[in-house]
């Protein structure tokens, strides 16, 4: 460690110890323009032999009690570093090096189970509901969803799902390790958003280390730190995921992108499917997308679709209206082809003039031919084609049509009475 970055180091240690209660805020809000100090401090942490840690470690918990938010932010964000600490140094079996990073872990754990006034907290999350938008989900990527009786009961109700109480923390032991560890992860995410880009950088690696560390995939990684594998738990993976998605969002595309395949990896050779469950989802979702790599102090999000003001209803939605209106043009368009069927016969007709024949007319409109009596019989062709036309239903309403219908078979009645009796005069006359 450099004297420049110890002397920083130093001069940070000495001035909050010096201050009022009533210039806490005021100091909090000045810790951003010392650029020297936040790089000195990871140098001291990675130095696990460093005289500082011990000193550096104290300060940090006296920032988080405090109670200022932007000191216990300040705090938070060594945290991937002060995990990987923590865990090298227990995978090296010398704990002596670590009790420091220790008691600051878990004084941090301890305070955050419980509340102001010392009564243990009970957090809780909100499960989205498919049928309502929310920044991980737009109902409209889904497609629809069937209206069953199920989904209608559950519509507008939201699962919530309780964590806690958490018991206190004294040490560290094999079983609560991770316990404790995870928990801590869940509060960092917490303030995934003001967290800066070297705070990122170090989740990454803290990930792509802890995962790959004696496995096949360090050799590939040319990683030349501790070869023991660590013990990992499902929860603590689903942790480090959320926060890779975040950087994976805001800048650190590389270091995400190997992280989350590092975590998957780990994952499947442990077969944790809550793991791969959400580690396979954020890659799926990330495929093709365009990912902020360019500007790294642009404003911090992640990119959803933005839910319109104007209404979804679709202009094609079927109501009871509709269904009628649907069964209107079914129907008429099936009594269209019976006419054209009707009419036509697979048969262009010609159109018959019945004013254009020579001769007297009925009072119908039929034309009369001579009979060698004298009197006039009608035309039979004339006689079919206005059979022919009164039948069609597009000419007359349904009353002429049939009165027009009785007059014509009276017609033709009398015709083949009157024939009859002229064939039997004319055989008696032979």
């Amino acid at each position: 460690m450099l004297a420049m970055d110890q002397g920083v180091v130093e001069e940070w240690l000495s001035e909050f110890k010096t201050l009022p209660d009533s210039a806490v805020s005021n100091y909090a809000a000045s810790l951003r323009d010392k650029g020297a100090l936040v790089p000195a401090l990871y140098k001291v942490i990675r130095e696990n032999y460093s005289d500082l840690l011990e000193p550096v470690c104290h300060q940090l918990f006296e920032f988080y009690r405090s109670g200022e938010p932007q000191l216990q932010r300040f705090t938070l964000q060594f945290l991937p570093e002060l995990l990987w600490s923590l865990l090298s140094v227990s995978a090296a079996r010398d704990p002596h090096t670590s009790g420091c990073i220790e008691a600051l872990l878990l004084g941090i754990y301890n305070l955050e189970i419980v509340d102001k006034d010392g009564q243990s907290k009970i957090l809780s999350f909100t499960v989205p509901s498919l049928s309502k938008p929310s920044v991980y989900h737009e109902p409209s990527a889904i497609g629809s969803i069937a209206l069953t009786e199920g989904a209608l009961a559950n519509h507008g109700l939201s699962r919530v799902v309780y964590s806690g109480p958490h018991l206190q923390r004294e040490t560290f032991t094999a079983q609560n390790r991770f316990e404790v560890l995870t928990f801590l992860l869940l509060c960092y995410n917490a303030a995934l958003s003001y967290m800066t880009s070297t705070s990122l950088q170090s989740l990454c690696q803290l990930s792509s280390r802890v995962c790959i560390c004696g496995y096949p995939r360090q050799q590939m990684r040319r990683y030349k730190g501790i070869s023991t594998r660590l013990t990992v738990t499902s929860e603590f993976l689903v942790q480090l995921i959320t926060g890779i998605h975040y950087a994976l969002c805001n800048g650190e595309v590389e270091l995400g992108s190997k992280a989350l395949d590092d975590v998957l990896y780990r994952a499947q050779l442990e077969l944790f499917p809550e793991a791969l469950l959400v580690g396979n989802a954020i890659k799926s979702s990330l495929h093709g997308a365009a990912l902020k790599s360019n500007n790294k102090e642009g404003a911090r999000s992640i990119q959803v679709e933005i839910t319109p003001t104007s209404s979804r209803i679709s202009r094609n939605a079927v109501t009871s209206l509709s269904i009628r209106g649907h069964r209107w043009k079914r129907h008429e368009s099936q009594e269209v082809s019976v006419d054209n069927d009707a009419a036509l016969g697979g048969v262009a007709i010609p159109e018959i003039s019945v004013t254009g024949v020579s001769g007297d007319r009925m009072p119908n409109g039929d034309s009369l031919r001579p009979r060698p009596d004298g009197r006039a019989l009608p035309d039979c062709d004339t006689l079919g084609a206005a059979s022919e036309v009164s039948l069609d239903p597009r000419g007359h309403d349904s009353g002429t049509r049939g009165q027009e219908v009785r007059r014509q078979k009276s017609v033709r009645r009398m015709v083949e009475n009157e024939g009859s009796g002229s064939a039997s005069t004319g055989r008696s006359q032979y």
